[in-house]
């Protein structure tokens, strides 16, 4: 099934002009407006390469929304994934921000610095002819000055407060948009504050839908929203400790009462997970696949048609490793030894190889993050499955002894790809891969992992020095992976591949917002005209090697939507 849109409109080189009606109505149902991406079977395919900008409602100008977005067109990009909410538990005096969540009461901020960012966004979008896909919350806050940390964590405030410089202002990272565990800080058991309470507790389900609504509300009727993604990587651990009665039947449950409350006020727009793509092979299912035969996908352009694939269990996935395994051993055998390796978050270490024939099944497979994408988009109201692909602060499955360490890394991305673009076939609906990324050399310095506010690896970070080999991969590397990912994603019939995440530069700079003004050695800031860049967490492809990086999803966008 392939996502379409309705209408006539044009997308990247690509025009998509209407045979049918400007309206088509859904079985049973009420008419569906033109231009609306869905999963109906009039209109035309729609597939696409994205990027994300989770900043791009903090930019401080008009004119540098403006100018990103058409950055963003120009390199054949169809949809941009940014952050549709930004809580604060105090008002700012500069930047950004859309939700108050403070004193266990919320306010909506619709001013001029509030959702009217939000809305300027949607407008310049449909200007460059672009999607956005909204999302809804975050599953990482970092608030270590508020946080009682689980043992081990690592994690360092910056200063947020008012009227203070920091290095790394409010809203420069992913994290620091407030998200769930802001609302658990707020409503959760006084004193006792647990992650999973976000999914469980009914004040805290209420609020969350509260603020969803509203924002449903303002833009249901808006063709240039994509789709509505619930959450960034819904999990059941965070910074804040969880119950051991988390699991995937939480998150799953999860889903289903915001997904039934969001169709509910939108019946338009379709609604995705956001999460990580992780499996639970053994675990019951509440929303189990249809035992039915799906319908087989047209073959993406220059690529066969592909059978149907089998169900993914125990058996399966560890037998599928060892012939994957007997394969590159079979094909090492033949050609002259490499040193092998394993990969440290990315850092590159000689070690001597071994077999591994039963290591078990994973984290990406067992639910033990509270996962289960199976189970999530079985949901009737989930209208797309969505996945990520971070090998540098995930792991999606036990390295092959017979590769160096890059070739594990793009190899498990590989089957990654594959693996949901699979399971995407079984159920009968299109798939996203909504971010991924790679953090080369360059850009370590500015690498902070989802739940942290630490870099580890910048200059005034004493463990960095410790690092026996550099942290990342190369610029031609991450070009390298990135191609092979993106190909996967073609051929294997992926919808859409959004890219993690997108630089820009010449910015307006003002103090206390997302892109500020340097700070001298004295500690004064320049003119608050000076410019900036976009937000950097370790991802940006702003900088050496940039121009590489964005010719290799400019020729991945060529392919998923070529000229007609």
């Amino acid at each position: 099934m392939y996502l379409s849109v309705l209408g006539q409109i044009v997308l990247g080189a690509l025009l998509v002009t209407a045979a049918r009606p400007t309206r088509t109505r859904r079985d049973n149902g009420p008419a569906i407006p033109s231009n609306f991406v869905t999963t109906s079977p009039d209109g035309h395919s729609f597939s696409f390469v994205g990027t994300n900008a989770y900043w791009l409602p903090t930019l401080n100008t008009e004119e540098d929304i403006d100018n990103t977005l058409a950055s963003i067109k120009a390199a054949g990009i169809k949809v941009v994934r940014t952050w549709a909410f930004n809580d604060v538990s105090t008002i700012p005096e500069n930047g950004t921000w859309f939700q108050l969540v403070a004193n266990g009461t919320t306010t909506i901020n619709d001013g001029p610095n509030g959702l009217q960012k939000l809305d300027k966004v949607l407008e310049l979008a449909q200007k460059h002819g672009l999607y956005v896909q909204m999302t809804l919350t975050n599953n990482w806050n970092p608030d270590p000055l508020s946080d009682i940390s689980p043992v081990g964590t690592n994690v360092l405030r910056r200063d947020n407060a008012n009227n203070t410089i920091s290095t790394r202002p409010r809203n420069t990272l992913s994290n620091d948009y407030g998200g769930m565990d802001a609302y658990v800080r707020q409503f959760g058991t006084p004193g006792f504050h647990l992650h999973d309470q976000f999914y469980s507790n009914q004040t805290i389900l209420n609020t969350f839908m509260n603020y969803t609504t509203q924002i449903v509300s303002r833009y249901k009727d808006n063709p240039f929203v994509l789709a509505w993604e619930l959450a960034n990587d819904p999990r059941c651990n965070s910074t804040l400790p969880t119950s051991t009665g988390c699991n995937t039947q939480t998150i799953t449950m999860w889903h289903s009462k915001v997904a039934t409350s969001i169709k509910a006020v939108d019946p338009n727009h379709l609604i995705s997970s956001g999460n990580q793509g992780f499996f639970c092979v053994d675990c019951v299912k509440l929303f189990p696949r249809a035992t039915a035969t799906p319908a087989q996908p047209s073959a993406a352009p220059g690529s066969r048609r592909r059978g149907i694939p089998k169900p993914l269990t125990r058996m399966s996935l560890i037998q599928e490793r060892k012939d994957a395994w007997k394969k590159t051993r079979e094909l090492r055998k033949k050609s002259n030894p490499f040193s092998s390796g394993i990969r440290i978050r990315g850092n590159w270490i000689a070690s001597p190889t071994r077999r591994q024939d039963d290591v078990g099944m994973g984290s990406a497979f067992d639910g033990s993050s509270g996962v289960d994408s199976e189970d999530i988009l079985g949901i009737p109201q989930i209208g797309f499955s969505s996945f990520q692909l971070f090998p540098d602060q995930n792991t999606y499955g036990p390295d092959d002894p017979n590769l160096p360490a890059f070739n594990n890394t793009v190899q498990q991305g590989l089957d990654w790809i594959r693996r949901h673009a699979s399971i995407g076939q079984l159920f009968g609906k299109p798939v996203s891969l909504t971010g991924f990324g790679l953090v080369t050399q360059s850009n370590a310095p500015s690498f902070v992992p989802f739940n942290s506010t630490v870099a580890p690896f910048a200059p005034d970070n004493s463990a960095a020095g410790t690092q026996s080999q550099p942290f990342g991969v190369t610029d031609q590397q991450r070009d390298d992976a990135y191609s092979q990912w993106l190909q996967a994603g073609l051929i294997n019939g992926l919808q859409g591949m959004v890219q993690y995440q997108w630089g820009q530069q010449n910015l307006t700079a003002v103090p206390g917002t997302s892109v500020s003004p340097s700070v001298t050695e004295t500690g004064q800031s320049p003119d608050q005209t000076t410019t900036g860049q976009s937000p950097n967490d370790g991802y940006s492809i702003l900088g050496q090697g940039q121009e590489e990086a964005v010719g290799t999803i400019q020729q991945a966008s060529q392919g998923f939507a070529p000229d007609q």
